[in-house]
């Protein structure tokens, strides 16, 4: 569910009309003038919500235990094996043979504006904001309608602080770091440059176009946390990206949209994290580490430089990776040995041999 801090929602809608904007058939004794509110995550949505089901292998359980009201899916035919888990009672499924599409499509019904802060004060400081004892605030910085700022907090030349977002006490906001959509927690430092909180990069594509899907979630930072320059950490597209307590993240790191980072994880510089990925607590990336989405990294486990997985791969907790893709550090070791021999060729034999 989006949050009214950041997004503004047009609804509800019937069925009948979120049908029609999708361009897919209501489906046979639906009640077209049920109200759908809103829009959620399979495990967040209620029964005034619609969700999606992208049909993947792992959201099948989240897919039947769901409370959503509606549910966008995909045709059996497309479902890996050709078989959809059974709706749970009660959610009217709407099934469309292009699933990313459609919900790109109802998604901007509910909220047109979606992408950028919307900024409606002629100030650099919004009048709305509420700015906490003995905040420091240098030249240049701008802060939006709503916004909070912590006690004792210090932002940095050029800082853009967005419409509602929340700023804890004790932070440091190096310049020209840009924040939206996002909650910042107690004691975090954010270094020059970095960008927190904008959309995604989250597009479906018809064919011969690429469609924005509209990013409506947030980004949570917790307590403790320290984000290095030029870091870009994005929101959610309906759940939040998440940065645990005490997480320590380097320069020039990119974290996408849904990503779950667990608490005192350490990630080095170059690193890259696709959508949804998620890190248990105390997991350290080397540098230029590169995760697929959907991938999921077990608590205390670590990975050498320029390792990486594909998409939806499960690493084990308390293991050394190394490679790409990623296998523990002594398979991997022996196999960089093996091919190091292949390469050389055989031995020469002597004269005598």
């Amino acid at each position: 569910m989006a949050d009214p801090r950041f997004f503004k929602n047009l609804g509800p809608f019937t069925l009948a009309q979120i049908c029609e904007k999708a361009g897919i058939d209501l489906p046979a004794g639906a009640d077209g003038s049920r109200s759908i509110s809103d829009l959620a995550d399979l495990s967040g949505a209620g029964p005034q919500h619609l969700a999606f089901f992208s049909g993947a292998a792992s959201l099948r359980e989240a897919f039947a235990a769901s409370q959503a009201g509606a549910c966008l899916v995909p045709p059996l035919s497309s479902i890996n094996g050709g078989k959809r888990p059974e709706a749970p009672a009660g959610m009217v499924v709407l099934e469309s043979a292009a699933v990313a599409q459609a919900f790109a499509a109802i998604a901007t019904m509910f909220y047109p504006d979606h992408s950028q802060p919307q900024w409606q004060q002629k100030d650099a400081i919004s009048p709305d904001a509420r700015i906490g004892k003995g905040v420091q605030i240098a030249p240049g910085v701008v802060i939006g309608a709503g916004a909070e700022i912590g006690e004792a907090t210090r932002l940095g030349p050029g800082v853009v602080i967005g419409p509602g977002v929340t700023v804890g006490r004790n932070c440091e906001i190096g310049a020209l770091v840009t924040i939206s959509h996002a909650y910042v927690g107690d004691r975090v430092v954010i270094l020059p440059g970095a960008h927190i909180g904008q959309p995604g990069f989250g597009f479906t594509t018809n064919g011969h176009d690429y469609l924005k899907v509209p990013q409506l979630g947030r980004v949570i930072v917790q307590d403790g946390v320290e984000i290095g320059s030029s870091t870009t950490i994005d929101r959610g597209a309906l759940g939040d990206t998440v940065i645990g307590e005490g997480s320590k993240l380097d320069n020039l790191i990119m974290i996408a949209h849904n990503c779950q980072i667990g608490r005192h994880c350490v990630i080095a510089g170059q690193t890259g994290l696709a959508g949804s990925v998620v890190l248990e607590d105390g997991v350290v990336l080397a540098g230029q580490v590169g995760l697929g989405d959907h991938s999921h990294v077990g608590a205390r486990a670590r990975m050498g430089a320029r390792s990486g997985t594909g998409s939806a791969i499960l690493l084990e907790g308390g293991v050394d990776y190394g490679g790409a893709p990623a296998k523990p550090v002594r398979e991997w070791a022996r196999e960089i040995h093996a091919l190091s021999r292949l390469a050389r060729g055989p031995r020469k034999q002597g004269k005598d041999d």
